[in-house]
This record gives C-alpha cells, sequence and structure tokens, in this order.
C-alpha cells in the first residue's frame, strides 16, 4: 500500500497520551504527512471514552476535514488510581470489568463505527492499539482477566469490521496493532521503565507496519515488529 509514498493526512486519536504524543511528533517530522491532527479528552473536538456521545460529535465536527489517509487510535486502560489488573478469579469486580471493556472495546469500537466514514476512499490505514495478551490463543500465564477479555473483544470488533468495511471501502486497511511494552504511565508498574521502549522508538516502529501494510492485511492482528499475532 502506497500510504507513505504520497502526501499524506493523519488523525491520532488518544494524541495526549504516551504513545499518542509521540506518534504525533513522529509524524510531524514525516516528509510525507502533510497534516496530523490529535484528538484527546481536552482537545477541540474533544473525544472521551467516559462520555460516549463525544465519539459522534467528534466525527460530526471533523467531517468537513475529511479525507484521512491514515487514523491510529491509541486509547486504553490497563489500571486505575482505584484498581489493577487481577492476579486470579477472585479478584474480579464488575466495576472494573465494565471500565475495562468500555475504554478497551466499546469506545474503539463506535469510534472505527463512525470515524471510518472519515476515511480517504481511495486507500488508507485505520489502526487500532491492542495487545499480545488480549490473544486467546498467546493465553498461557492466566491473571489480567478483564484487561485480556476487554482487548480480546476488541479484536473481534475489528476482525468483524474489517470483512463488513471491506465490501463498501475495498482500499481501507483495518487492522489491530500490539505496540509492545512502551515506557509510559500504563506499563510503570509492570517494570515498564526497566523492560519497556522509548515512546518515540515504539511510534517510528509503528508508523514502518502501518506503512508497509498490503490491502490483504485487512482484519489481521500485527505486533509493532510486523508479525501476525493469533488470535
Amino acid at each position: 500500500m502506497p500510504l507513505f509514498n504520497k502526501p499524506f493526512r493523519a488523525l491520532i486519536i488518544g494524541s495526549s497520551g504516551t504513545i499518542g504524543s509521540a506518534l504525533v511528533s513522529a509524524l510531524e517530522s514525516h516528509p510525507s504527512c502533510h497534516e496530523v491532527i490529535g484528538l484527546h479528552r481536552n482537545s477541540d473536538p474533544v473525544i472521551d471514552y467516559d462520555h460516549l456521545e463525544t465519539i459522534q460529535t467528534a466525527y460530526e465536527t471533523l467531517e468537513k476535514l475529511r479525507p484521512f489517509d491514515l487514523i491510529i487510535n491509541t486509547i486504553g486502560v490497563l489500571h486505575t488510581q482505584q484498581w489493577t489488573p487481577e492476579k486470579r478469579l477472585a479478584d474480579l469486580q464488575a466495576n472494573q470489568l465494565q471500565q475495562q471493556f468500555l475504554s478497551n472495546a466499546v469506545g474503539p469500537a463506535l469510534t472505527i463505527k463512525h470515524f471510518s466514514k472519515l476515511m480517504n476512499p481511495a486507500g488508507g490505514v485505520f489502526a487500532t492499539l491492542s495487545a499480545k495478551v488480549g490473544s486467546i490463543t498467546d493465553n498461557r500465564l492466566g491473571g489480567w482477566y478483564s484487561y485480556r477479555a476487554s482487548k480480546a473483544a476488541l479484536n473481534m470488533l475489528i476482525k468483524t469490521a474489517s470483512i463488513e468495511l471491506h465490501r463498501t471501502q475495498p482500499h481501507l486497511v483495518l487492522v489491530a496493532i500490539h505496540p509492545g511494552t512502551v515506557k509510559s504511565n500504563l506499563s510503570r508498574p509492570f517494570r515498564g521503565d526497566e523492560i519497556g521502549r522509548d515512546p518515540s522508538e515504539a511510534a517510528s516502529e509503528i508508523l514502518s507496519i502501518l506503512g508497509s501494510l498490503e490491502a490483504s492485511d485487512t482484519g489481521s492482528f500485527k505486533s509493532y515488529r510486523g508479525e501476525d499475532i493469533p488470535w
């Protein structure tokens, strides 16, 4: 796909986060990126998954600015001040499950519903950050119930949407991408500062993978190294 071989326009959702802001910075210096727009809780327009109506409102505001050739949604939640990933079944709490599904599956799914209509009909990539721990096949350690389940749900939503959108937007590539461990507030409680990669490095790797995708890659689950992750 010749996405990066032409001047292109990009939209980063969750651009105030560690990976999102790194992607914006990388795109601002990208020789083929004509324009990059970032959305977050305090942007104009606002996008906030605690207020799902902001998804449609943001879409309606950006509709006059379309088309975009690249959209990357980086929004996701692993832990909060109130809870951390469950280590055992006894730790399961309804509110944690609900919040994880809201932020990691419901919000991103509704974003795909609306924002896919902003894509360039001539071709483009719409990527949503997922996580390898959302792979059912790859789950060998257990734990992290709500995060794993919400990311597995996200993966199914992306796969299903890719099949439908391929019929009406055949040049759109819709993918899930695992960014790996990045030094950030999300990974810090889990030795992220020790084992994580620099955000700028992660952003460069993600853009490299997305720029190399072909039309046949729609509906796939990619790692930051370009490998296919089993569902």
